[in-house]
């Protein structure tokens, strides 16, 4: 593994930490990359696969994957930095630095997935809301699948990803706070409704 592989896993667990961990660990459990013998332990393995498996449940239910992704703020950039750590303890980078950069493209995938799914959630169907979580999980697969094999395509991927993901929520975080404008001036009378009254 190398560098890139901090950044793509980085990135994957911001989307989902125990899937992330869980992938690496049964990749190097199963001798099919030379991933860090830590993540292949018994015990991170049992607890990342039924974290996994909680939260591809959980993810799919309207509202409560909100509140699971609003539990997780913290969890999935922490585990982040920390895989990133472990990674670059394995393959000899500093770990300090690597623990920010994976801890950082964590936070970015993390608030774009958060953002994301808030809003998705405002839809009265819960059939967008399953197929995001179907392709968030696929995305997932793809990075660390990328990592593994293909470092330094994997580096792109995950910049390029970042990036996407700081635009995902600053265009929300302005269209929240457009319609909320919108709505506060509705229901204090509006503009033309306070001039018809005077």
């Amino acid at each position: 593994m190398e560098l890139g592989s901090i950044l793509a896993s980085g990135w994957a667990s911001g989307i989902n930490l125990y899937g992330t961990v869980f992938l690496l660990g049964l990749a190097n459990r199963l001798d099919w990359a030379s991933t860090p013998p830590a993540l292949g332990e018994t015990w991170v393995l049992v607890l990342s696969g039924l974290l996994y498996a909680v939260e591809f449940v959980v993810d799919k239910i309207p509202w409560i994957d909100s509140l699971w992704d609003a539990i997780h703020t913290a969890i999935r950039p922490i585990g982040g930095a920390i895989v990133g750590a472990v990674i670059a303890r394995d393959i000899g980078e500093p770990e300090a630095l690597s623990a920010l950069l994976s801890g950082g493209f964590s936070l970015t995938a993390h608030s774009a997935k958060a953002s994301t799914r808030a809003v998705v959630n405002l839809s009265p169907e819960p059939f967008t809301n399953i197929g995001l979580s179907v392709v968030e999980d696929g995305a997932v697969a793809g990075m660390v699948a990328l990592a593994i094999n293909e470092p330094q395509i994997a580096a792109v991927v995950a910049v390029v990803l970042a990036v996407l993901c700081i635009v995902v929520v600053w265009l929300l975080f302005r269209t929240v706070r457009r319609v909320l404008g919108r709505w506060r001036e509705r229901r204090r009378g509006g503009p033309d409704v306070a001039a018809q009254r005077e």
